[in-house]
């Protein structure tokens, strides 16, 4: 019997996986990060503010949390859209929006590598900690960059390799061996140990600008949290605005 690595990324693995941790999935995300992984989506939104009234779409949203929180940053008036391939997911999204009143903010069953939207329609086409999940993750770049406005932004929130720091180091050692112990021990499942492993495969800093200008964009930078542990990533479709 063939062995499955911890980072086969078979679509049909990767939906599997992402169904069957979706009711733990929250309480893992802010208990792993010590809830500081609602702060790095707030930051998110404060440095990369809606324009306009344009819509904003989410690519990858698990359960919502940034497309909320761009729903709360546009004042509740900017329509979001929020895209993942998994519905169990998508089922804890909507009733997280029903309970904010978020009327505006719609959830739809799409994969990322395939977005059902037309060109050009987006002031801001965000991820959160999901490029690296896709497949073909430049393939998912490139529809990105697609159906985003131009002159719009693409924002990639994504982990990186901590710093060579003490604290860094003592976070990789965590990252690495506790976190996937917590999450199985919680979940019941194995998937936490594909998301360090995921983490260090995965282009960072220098080298994942240097693909989104390759698929495009222009005017790259971006900006390390504490202790290298996320970046976010931001490149602008050339164009005028619309």
């Amino acid at each position: 019997m063939k062995k499955t690595s911890v980072l086969d990324k078979s679509e049909t693995r990767i939906r599997r996986m992402f169904g069957t941790i979706a009711p733990t999935y929250d309480l893992l995300n802010h208990l792993l990060s010590c809830q500081v992984d609602r702060y790095w989506r707030w930051q998110t939104t404060r440095l990369v503010p809606p324009q306009n009234d344009g819509p904003i779409l989410d690519v990858c949203t698990g359960t919502g949390d940034l497309a909320l929180a761009y729903w709360k940053a546009g004042r509740k008036q900017v329509p979001v859209i929020g895209a993942d391939f998994a519905s169990e997911m998508l089922a804890l999204a909507r009733r997280k929006a029903a309970r904010r009143r978020a009327r505006n903010v719609v959830f739809v069953q799409a994969d990322a590598q395939a977005l059902p939207f037309r060109d050009n329609q987006f002031q801001i086409v965000s991820v959160a900690f999901g490029l690296r999940n896709i497949t073909d993750y430049r393939r998912g770049l490139a529809e990105m960059v697609r159906v985003a406005r131009p002159a719009g932004q693409v924002v990639i929130l994504e982990f990186s390799r901590p710093s060579q720091s003490l604290w860094g180091k003592l976070y990789q050692w965590y990252f690495r061996r506790v976190l996937p112990c917590i999450g199985q021990l919680i979940s019941g499942q194995s998937a936490y140990y594909y998301l360090p492993a995921s983490v260090f495969e995965f282009p960072d800093g220098e080298a994942l600008a240097e693909e989104m200008r390759c698929a495009g964009l222009q005017s790259v930078w971006f900006h390390h949290f504490a202790f290298r542990i996320a970046t976010l990533y931001v490149g602008t479709k050339p164009g005028t605005p619309m």
